[in-house]
């Protein structure tokens, strides 16, 4: 089961997956709040994953709080935790606070997430951050897209500090060739139709980036 988490204080997605393991993909930027909203639906101790598509402040800055009540691992793309860590898990530009969080388990572009039914393969997306990440399995044909696409052609940004819009063109480029269905972004609903949404990013993104 994927539920989906509408997060303060921008409206980022968390997404709690419930499966022989059970994950949150990107807890966001409120600490309280996502405490809250896991504990509501499961014994937070059971929580085996937290699992960071990249580090902006409100997808990630609630990490360190959850790790330390639920014991989750977290995972994250070893170029995003070298990107994080350089930058002293300072959100500065954002005008807010990044408690700084242990990595469990750095992530490798094609490595699996094996959670029981669902096996998420990394796909490292560089572009809005370096070490952005999408999940993707290809058997139930989902993906997780974090701040990389979203919805009828959106795309991430790229003007903060990391940002990349060549690397972001040729991530999207990778992403419209995929056998996808439903897409489970880092902001907005999910959508189903996932292959023609990020055919259109990346034929939007080649025009404007």
């Amino acid at each position: 089961m994927i539920e989906r988490i509408l997060t303060p204080p921008l409206g980022a997605n968390a997404y709690l997956i419930e499966d022989e393991k059970i994950a949150l993909v990107d807890p966001g930027g409120d600490s309280a709040f996502i405490i809250d909203a896991v504990s509501s639906k499961i014994d937070i101790k059971s929580l085996d994953y937290i699992i960071l598509t990249h580090t902006h402040f409100d997808h990630a800055s609630a990490t360190a709080d959850l790790k330390k009540v639920s014991g989750a691992e977290v995972l994250i793309h070893e170029k995003e935790y070298e990107f994080v860590k350089t930058n002293n898990f300072s959100a500065s530009f954002f005008g807010v606070d990044f408690p700084p969080f242990e990595a469990d388990r750095l992530l490798k572009d094609g490595e699996l997430i094996n959670l029981g039914k669902l096996k998420l393969e990394v796909l490292h997306t560089p572009g809005h951050t370096p070490g952005s990440i999408c999940l993707y399995d290809e058997l139930e044909r989902i993906i997780f897209t974090g701040d990389t696409a979203f919805p009828n052609g959106g795309f991430g940004r790229v003007d903060f500090p990391g940002g990349s819009a060549y690397d972001l063109v040729n991530s999207l480029k990778r992403l419209s060739e995929l056998d996808v269905e439903v897409m489970y972004p880092g902001h907005d609903e999910p959508v189903d139709g996932a292959g023609e949404h990020l055919k259109l990013a990346f034929k939007l993104a080649r025009m404007f980036l």
